[in-house]
């Protein structure tokens, strides 16, 4: 019997496996191994464009040397896990045009569907929160409108309404725009 082990990918290995793909495919490294990511209903779609537009607006509101990005960046989490936001905010000098990652993201943003809601809100939540740089990470869920927020070192608050404070960077968001139209 020949049974061949496969040895766990390294992001960086996984990045370039990635920048040589002829087609875009949404993909996450986790754990060493390539998983591909579900195609996206219409909601979530429409829910990852409000959330990044609001990032965009609160960042540019508030003069802040950030940048919120859509999903396509790679935030790697350590050796072997690389994971893909919905959307993100980072601070500081800006990445090289060509680079796949933003190793420094503040603040970080999941919307979540039935197929990655429990890893959403379970490894991707220690995983993030591994980074010294994440302050928050947002959990969207657009079927029952609400928005989690966690926040290092604080108790998550679930909100529907009114007004989120990110502190750091200094952002304000209403969370309505960020759950986007019903």
């Amino acid at each position: 019997m020949n049974v061949e082990l496969r040895r766990p990918m390294t992001v960086q290995e996984y990045l370039a496996w990635s920048d040589s793909q002829a087609e875009r495919r949404r993909t996450e490294l986790i754990n060493g191994q390539i998983v591909t990511m579900p195609a996206e209903k219409v909601a979530h779609a429409r829910t990852k464009g409000a959330v990044y537009m609001a990032l965009m607006q609160a960042v540019k509101s508030a003069g802040l040397p950030c940048e919120a990005l859509p999903d396509g960046m790679a935030v790697p989490i350590d050796n072997h896990t690389a994971y893909e936001p919905d959307a993100l905010v980072y601070c500081g000098d800006a990445p090289q045009p060509d680079s796949l990652i933003i190793p420094n993201p503040v603040v970080v943003v999941e919307v979540l569907s039935p197929t990655t809601a429990h890893h959403d809100t379970s490894a991707k939540l220690i995983g993030y929160f591994k980074l010294s740089s994440v302050r928050h990470y947002l959990v969207i869920d657009p079927e029952a409108r609400t928005m989690t927020h966690y926040a290092r070192g604080e108790m998550p608050v679930i909100m529907t309404e009114g007004e989120l404070r990110l502190d750091p960077p200094g952002l304000s968001l209403k969370v309505a725009d960020l759950l986007g139209a019903g």
